[in-house]
């Protein structure tokens, strides 16, 4: 089997390291080398946040180059945009519609960029924008966007839900158990 890649991208504090240890459970119940790498920016600071995965046979590296990730899970929508670079062709982005005001554009010196799903789209690339926020705050919990975005993952890979439902039980406290089961299947429901 060939090496697969996935990049989870967002900002600090958008619970990607969660996202990265649920996929990397998910590929190793089904018998896959995998090999994660946590990339932090200013991660506590609000700044950018990037984790590798990458799942085969035999995997030495999980570094991820220009033109290689399969998938890209992005949390927020200019993240989308800024390692969309990364997807390769014929990849799937998959991304909230979630925007946090990065610095310069706090601070005045910029603004955030519009319509970036209609210009990535126009660019040719296979991306599904979902509203992760709305669901995960119907699940119970606006933290919960990260597990939404797992469910609508789950959808693009061919591994059965139970096998993510478990992840979700391994890699969440007990008492966040049922809202973030809830909204996996809210995120593996999208249209």
């Amino acid at each position: 089997m060939e090496t697969k890649s996935i990049m989870i991208v967002g900002v600090g504090g958008q619970g990607s390291l969660l996202a990265s240890r649920i996929i990397g459970n998910v590929l190793l119940s089904q018998g896959y080398d995998v090999k994660v790498s946590e990339v932090h920016g200013m991660s506590q600071r609000g700044g950018s946040v990037v984790t590798y995965v990458k799942y085969g046979e035999k995997v030495y590296s999980p570094v991820i180059e220009k033109g290689e990730a399969d998938i890209i899970v992005s949390f927020e929508l200019l993240e989308a945009a800024r390692w969309l670079s990364y997807l390769k062709k014929g990849g799937h982005l998959i991304t909230s519609t979630q925007t946090l005001d990065p610095m310069p554009v706090i601070t005045g010196a910029a603004q955030y960029p519009t319509d970036i799903v209609e210009k990535i789209k126009g660019m040719g690339v296979d991306i599904i924008a979902a509203d992760a926020l709305s669901l995960a705050e119907e699940a119970g919990n606006a933290k919960a966007s990260n597990v939404v975005l797992m469910g609508l993952i789950a959808s693009k890979m061919s591994f059965d839900d139970e096998v993510w439902k478990d992840a979700v039980k391994q890699c969440v406290p007990e008492k966040f158990l049922e809202l973030n089961l809830k909204a996996f299947e809210l995120g593996k429901n999208i249209e």
